[in-house]
């Protein structure tokens, strides 16, 4: 069964990774849409889809999957584990800035700029990149 919940795990984390990766990338060009155009409104709903049908779920697939395999690996003595829990909860937390944020476009607050999106997208992929080495090279 472990197995099954670590390909599972992987699954999550690349489908959380993926809207991670593009939802800033949707917020940037957001700015550049006049409030109330066409363009907005659109970018309006594939944010929100984005966030509700993808990003959500494969968040909660993948701290499920990634606490079962902590505990039946017990993995949760190990350094490197501790190191990558740190990450997990960072980079969840900037999910909860991105669902902030998508409340705000939604509602027509924005008040970042486009330079701020650019690189607000730099710090999903630096977590991502940091996790990954930490749970396959297990440095310490």
């Amino acid at each position: 069964m472990y197995e099954w919940i670590k390909a599972l795990h992987v699954i999550a984390v690349i489908s959380w990774m993926a809207g991670m990766l593009y939802l800033p990338r949707l917020f940037v060009y957001h700015c550049e849409a006049e409030i109330g155009s066409k363009q907005s409104e659109t970018f309006k709903v594939m944010e929100w889809r984005l966030l509700k049908l993808i990003i959500n779920p494969a968040m909660m697939v993948t701290w499920l999957a990634g606490l079962y395999l902590v505990w039946s690996g017990h993995w949760y003595t190990s350094p490197w584990f501790h190191a990558k829990l740190t990450l997990v909860l960072i980079m969840s937390g900037v999910h909860g800035f991105f669902v902030r944020w998508v409340k705000d476009f939604a509602a027509d607050r924005n008040t970042k700029s486009q330079k701020f999106y650019r690189i607000i997208n730099e710090i999903p992929t630096v977590l991502m990149i940091f996790i990954v080495i930490l749970v396959i090279v297990k440095p310490f």
